[in-house]
């Protein structure tokens, strides 16, 4: 098995050889898989190469000021024409992640996989995998350092992003001496960190205000204290005009309460079908978790898509979560 240091430079040779890049991140992207979709097209432009970004949905409105944010190809609202014979996909946990983009892949595609996922199944021809890593961003950080490219207020506004957004503000226990030590240096070079964490993790939309009350009146908590849930509808989400970004950060809210090993976010998708949004107190392995459902994530964080009724959902993943009790 390589070391991490023989990746960098494998990947670096990938990046060198080729050209014309599809990059990709996973459905529903969170801050991590925005700035570090940006941060490939960032480090690519730098090289002179050609590079299409793209997801299967939108970004986040509140990432719009990271560069290029326009510039990447939302599946659901435009049509891209096309196949790829190089890909790159950024903080997929597995193939699947990375939805409908993957109709762009030519059959004979090279693949990058670019993540820090535990649960990564290292697909693709070359992989740059650190499990241990805060973020992509994180790893895309150590990458761009092999290169002799100036860095900018950019660059460094979209790295810190990834490692701002996947450390909740720098305050799990992902946040290592490592993060803080690169957070120096993008804070040096300008980036403004209290506008970042005000925009990022303090501000919310009335949607989202809305929907965050709808789902706490549905608040229940198994007998012994120890696993509290929540739920969203379709419905509810209709009624409150929320967006699937508005759901960001409820399924802390079960998690906080005291005594809580496991919180969980149920989001009705249609009738046969929910997404569980699991976050553990850190007795709990919900990544080990989630791939029982063949879902994944971080030890602390992770997500799987059940099929069947919101009732069955629910009670086939507390009967898990009891189990990993």
């Amino acid at each position: 098995m390589q070391s991490y240091e023989q990746s960098l430079q494998q990947t670096r040779k990938f990046l060198l050889e080729h050209d014309d890049y599809l990059v990709v991140s996973h459905v529903q992207p969170d801050g991590d898989a925005v700035s570090s979709t940006l941060a490939v097209g960032w480090l690519l432009s730098c090289l002179g190469k050609k590079y299409t970004m793209v997801n299967e949905g939108p970004i986040p409105s509140r990432m719009e000021y990271l560069w290029q944010s326009g510039e990447i190809i939302n599946l659901t609202a435009e049509a891209l024409t096309r196949q790829y014979s190089h890909v790159i996909c950024v903080d997929c946990a597995d193939f699947q992640r990375v939805g409908r983009t993957q109709q762009h892949f030519a059959s004979d595609a090279l693949i990058l996989n670019i993540d820090h996922h535990p649960t990564n199944n290292g697909y693709g021809a070359v992989q740059l995998i650190k499990p241990d890593a805060a973020a992509t961003a994180e790893i895309l950080f150590d990458l761009l350092k092999t290169f002799g490219v100036q860095w900018d207020i950019d660059i460094a506004t979209a790295i810190y992003t990834g490692l701002l957004t996947d450390t909740g503000g720098f305050r799990y226990n992902n946040t290592s001496a490592k993060v803080m030590a690169a957070v120096s240096e993008l804070l040096a070079l300008g980036v403004n960190g209290p506008e970042l964490a005000e925009t990022l993790l303090e501000e919310m939309t009335l949607a989202q205000v809305k929907v965050l009350n709808r789902a706490l009146t549905t608040l229940q908590m198994s007998p012994e204290g120890d696993i509290a849930w929540v739920h969203v509808t379709p419905q509810d989400m209709l009624e409150c005009g929320a967006a699937n970004e508005d759901l960001e950060g409820i399924v802390n809210y079960p998690r906080n309460i005291r005594g809580v090993e496991v919180g969980i976010l149920f989001k009705v998708i249609d009738e046969q079908a929910v997404k569980a949004s699991l976050r553990s107190a850190g007795k709990v392995d919900v990544a080990a978790l989630a791939q029982v459902f063949g879902g994944g994530g971080h030890t602390r964080a992770a997500g799987a898509r059940i099929n069947g009724t919101l009732e069955e959902a629910v009670a086939q993943v507390l009967e898990e979560v009891k189990r990993h009790l």
